[in-house]
């Protein structure tokens, strides 16, 4: 009876580990997207990250209007 109990346990616990679960969920979003999860926890260094996005979103405005000065210009 034990034994019975003790492979039925096992059985429960084996297919809980092999479920689906949000497994994924995490591997369809984008390196952004996960930084910016991790930005928003309570972390040691998250907010490091955010940081780090905020001034590559801003480079990145930069390089953008950069680009569309040299665009318009006569060559």
């Amino acid at each position: 009876m034990r034994t019975a109990l003790f492979l039925a346990a096992a059985a429960l616990a084996l297919t809980a580990g092999c479920s689906a679960g949000n497994s994924g969920t995490t591997k369809n979003l984008t390196e952004r997207q996960r930084d910016s999860i991790l930005a928003r926890e309570p972390l040691p260094g998250a907010s490091v990250v955010g940081r780090a996005l905020n001034v590559s979103d801003r480079e990145a405005a930069r390089a953008a209007r950069m680009n569309a000065q040299t665009d318009s210009m006569p060559r």
